[in-house]
Parts: C-alpha cells; structure tokens; sequence
C-alpha cells in the first residue's frame, strides 16, 4: 500500500476507535465480514446470474451467491420469496423494484422526507422524484404514521405501488395495515426495512414477510454486514426483479461484498446476533429515558427500534447543522436530520438522528448511553466546557478499550 493510503487508513482508523459513533445508518463489521469483501472474490467478473453467467470461470462465485440467496431467504423465514443479493446498495435496490414493476410517471404513494422517507422514496433530487408521481403521506399530531391519511391518498390518486419504511422514523410500522391499504387499489406493497432489517430478523420489530411484493434493504446498518443491497420478491416477480437489477441498471455484481453478505447472514442467523438487537434496543431506551427526564424533546416521543430523533430547536434553541457540529467537535458523530413538521431547509435541519447500533457492537452498555445522552444535553445547552466534555467522551470509550469487538 502506498504511503499517502496508508497514513489515511491510520487516521481513520483512529478516528473510528476515538469516536462515539452515533450515525443510526452506520456499523462496525467483523473481522470475517471485511476479510471477504477485501479477498480475492474482487477479481470475479461474473455479469449474469448463477448457472446463467456471461462470464466463464465462474463455478465458485456461483456457489457465493447461491449460498447468500439461500440464507438471505431462510434468515427472513422468507418461504415463497425469491432473493436478490446483486444490489450495490439500498437505493439500487429500491430503483430495481420501481423499473420491474412501474412505467415513467406512474404514481408512487410513499413518506414524505421531513416526515422520516428516504430520498429514494420519491425526493424530487432523487431519480424516484424525477422519474415518478410521487404523492406524500406523513405524520399525524403525534408524529406517527398517518394511516388515515395514507389511506385516503391511497384511494384519491389510486397509486401503482405504495412504498413503507423509512430513514428515520422511530415507531413500530404495521405492515398488515399497509398491506390492507394497498390492496383497496389494487396496489403494489414495497417495504424498505434498511434501517430495522436486524430488528426484524431478532423478532423485535413485526416482519413484512407475507404482507409485501418487495422487500428492499441493505446489509450494513442494524445487520451488520457489508456495504450493499438486497431484494427479496414474491416468486412471481423475480423474473421482472432480476432483469431489472441486470441487465437494467447494474453490470457486473461484486462478488466480494457478495461474499461479506453470505458471511453477514450466517451471523445475523445465530443466538449472539438477537442478543445484539436487544441490547440495541435496551440502550435506546436508556437515553430515552434520560432526555425526557431532561425535558428534551423527542420525535414521536421517543422509540421503538434503534434510534432517535432530537428536535434540537425546540430543546436547545439550535439547529441540526449547529448540534451536529458540536458534537462532531468533542467527538461524538451523529447527523443533523429534518423532523416532522419541520421549517428549515435540508441542509440545515431543526433535529439531529442518533443511534445505538455502531457504540453496541463495541459492547456499550445501558449506563454508557445514559452517560452519552447527558454528555449530548450538555454540549448542547453549553453547560459545560468543550475540554471537559471531550474528557468524558475519552474516558467513556477508554472504559470499552478492551472490548470482543476486534479491529
């Protein structure tokens, strides 16, 4: 490796391991994870799918990708599914389903962003919104999902495909009650579960199996995995599924993070894994527990999955951009994030998303959180000097130094 690499791979290797990283979107792998995705499967060029290659010399990569197929379906319980581990990430995946299945300019029913949607779902600087009639739903006076809203769009602009799941949102979805919704009209049920996809599969958050034609997500939020994308269809669609992935939008698959994928579903499918997901959710609880004792306020009240959402201009009278920046500075990563309701632009924000799945890997326990979110009230409400919070936050991750989790 050459020398500038090198220097820039320390660094930010520093920087993982001297961060209290709170992206909800973010998780550290295994070891076994990355050692697939940096293996020599990268040097497989295998256009096509297996038994069906465009490409010879493809014996053992066929076997990869049969192996990922076959665990994806079973880790789901997904019997009756067909599987596609070929997307490069969670908005391929999604674009794949929307080219399967949908015409230029047909209508699309999905979450409005401010509301928690992902930009894939329909943002007009996204493809979905320039390709697609996006009609919005949103949150209702409590800030959960509006099904009486959703439904009565559902049967004003009777939508090709309604589209559920979000990038941040934190409350139960009810999946049977979007599937209910769709077929009033006769619709196509689209889940992106990227965000609980781990939840799901810990039957900790109920499971789309059985309600959606098309199940989206990636693999490297709460499931631990590599950088990547997954379909999971109904039988009578993965021929339209997998010709929509290649030849339709993507070439060749990458064969390596394929590998990291097989590798992440034979963990998520082990005991540890759900004892993972519960800790996850444990220590959401916690810090929900010391906000609201601290009169913070929280999106929907707080949360059912792994992860929160601050409204930082009702708490401490800053913006997303100003809180991100604060914290950033004393080394606690989150992101600045729109609300419901919100005002300000996308750019700047009136909330901040934080979540528990990347400081859980690196064994962070309940009273850690705690310590985290009074560690986050006082840099934001400048209780305390930078100095001394930046002494907290490198006393806390001194404390998990010697951690299972392995560099």
């Amino acid at each position: 490796m050459d020398i500038e690499l090198r220097e820039l791979l320390s660094i930010e290797k520093r920087r993982q391991k001297n961060t209290i990283e709170l992206i909800a979107s973010e998780n550290y792998t295994s070891r076994s994870v990355r050692k697939l995705v940096g293996s020599i499967f990268t040097n497989k060029y295998a256009e096509g799918y297996p038994s069906n290659r465009y490409y010879g010399g493809c014996v053992v990569v066929d076997k990869v990708e049969n192996l990922a197929r076959e665990r994806l379906i079973t880790l789901f319980k997904a019997t009756g599914y067909h599987a596609n581990v070929q997307p490069h990430s969670g908005s391929q995946a999604n674009m794949a389903v929307y080219k399967a299945v949908l015409e230029i300019g047909d209508t699309i029913l999905s979450m409005d962003l401010n509301s928690g949607g992902h930009l894939s779902h329909g943002s007009p600087v996204s493809f979905s919104g320039k390709e697609y009639n996006i009609i919005s739903y949103g949150l209702n006076d409590s800030e959960l999902i509006d099904y009486e809203d959703m439904l009565e769009k559902t049967k004003k602009y009777k939508p090709k495909l309604i589209v559920v799941g979000a990038s941040s949102y934190t409350r139960i979805i009810d999946f049977a009650k979007c599937k209910e919704i769709a077929d009033s009209v006769n619709a196509y049920l689209m889940c992106d579960i990227a965000h609980i996809a781990g939840l799901v599969v810990a039957g900790l958050h109920p499971s789309p199996v059985g309600y959606a034609d098309f199940i989206t997500s990636t693999t490297h939020k709460t499931l631990r995995g590599p950088r990547g994308g997954f379909i999971l269809c109904k039988e009578e669609y993965s021929e339209l599924i997998d010709k929509a992935v290649f030849p339709g939008i993507q070439g060749g698959p990458l064969m390596h993070v394929i590998a990291g994928k097989a590798q992440c579903f034979y963990e998520a499918s082990k005991l540890k894994f759900r004892e993972y997901q519960m800790q996850i959710v444990r220590n959401v609880k916690a810090m929900e527990k010391i906000f609201l004792e601290n009169n913070v306020k929280l999106v929907s009240g707080g949360s059912d999955n792994h992860m929160l959402l601050i409204n930082v201009k009702d708490s401490f009278g800053i913006t997303g951009k100003e809180a991100e920046q604060i914290l950033d500075d004393i080394g606690v990563a989150c992101n600045k994030n729109m609300i419901a309701f919100d005002t300000a632009k996308a750019s700047v924000t009136s909330g901040i998303r934080i979540g528990t799945p990347a400081m859980t890997t690196k064994g962070f326990k309940e009273s850690d959180f705690e310590e985290v979110a009074k560690i986050i009230i006082c840099a934001l409400s400048g209780r305390q000097r930078k100095e001394d919070l930046i002494d907290r936050v490198e006393k806390l991750l001194h404390k998990w130094r010697f951690s299972s989790f392995n560099w």
